[in-house]
């Protein structure tokens, strides 16, 4: 299989380079492109950007130009929930917009000509189920462009979204690209601070003096695991 793996910042990026054996770097189209493997698995790795524009923008480049079988967006997510601590991975079952609306007549979070949930690679997913590690999570993430740091954002995202588990910038915007392109995507993130508890922006940023590996071990094991139950079935969507 070839996989893209996104993520938004550079320091993010690095992480999963670490993972990567015979790695080889080019560049298209001003684009960053880190290729070499998991496993079996061909991976073309990428810097995506901060937010919806550059996120959707810059995954149809990848596809584009590389055609995945799969994209994966991996990096760090705000906790939306109580239940989600500082290092909790999520693997999203499903994907929403928490600051789109087209108005009257359209449901809060819908994209037009989208549904109102993206659904994530079921392969993915499965997959992070059997894995059975503690601090693992399964669920709804939500996207939206702004970075969320107060209990009142994380009510009014609640309100909409009672199942939100985690909140982030690019996710949606992904899986939107990848939707229109008819490729599979999954999300992986790791929770580097919780909005309303405290001051989360201090958490965020101290979060990253203990670079989340955590999070990228999972990417890799997932990866890794990757092919069997597809190639029965066919994309695995």
């Amino acid at each position: 299989m070839k996989i893209a793996i996104l993520a938004a910042m550079d320091k993010e990026l690095r992480l999963i380079e670490n993972a990567l054996e015979n790695r080889s770097e080019s560049e298209t189209e001003g684009v960053r492109i880190v290729e070499g493997k998991i496993g079996r698995h061909s991976v073309i790795a990428s810097k995506c950007g901060i937010g919806k524009v550059n996120s959707a923008l810059r995954t149809h480049i990848i596809i584009d130009k590389f055609h995945p079988d799969l994209v994966l967006n991996s990096g760090v997510a705000g906790g939306a929930d109580l239940s989600m601590e500082i290092g909790t991975v999520l693997v999203a079952d499903s994907i929403a917009y928490h600051d789109v609306w087209c108005g009257p007549g359209t449901d809060p979070g819908q994209a037009d000509g989208c549904p109102l949930y993206f659904e994530a690679d079921k392969e993915v997913v499965g997959i992070a189920g059997s894995l059975e590690l503690p601090g693992l999570r399964k669920g709804l993430i939500c996207t939206g462009d702004e970075f969320i740091s107060k209990a009142s954002e994380i009510g009014e995202i609640k309100g909409k979204f009672p199942q939100a588990l985690a909140v982030d910038m690019e996710s949606a915007s992904i899986a939107q690209a990848c939707h229109m392109a008819g490729v599979p995507a999954a999300v992986i993130r790791v929770v580097s601070d919780t909005p309303g508890s405290g001051d989360n922006i201090s958490q965020y940023k101290n979060f990253w003096s203990e670079a989340p590996e955590k999070t990228f071990r999972v990417v890799s094991e997932i990866v890794s695991r990757l092919g069997e139950t597809r190639n029965k079935r066919g994309a695995g969507k």
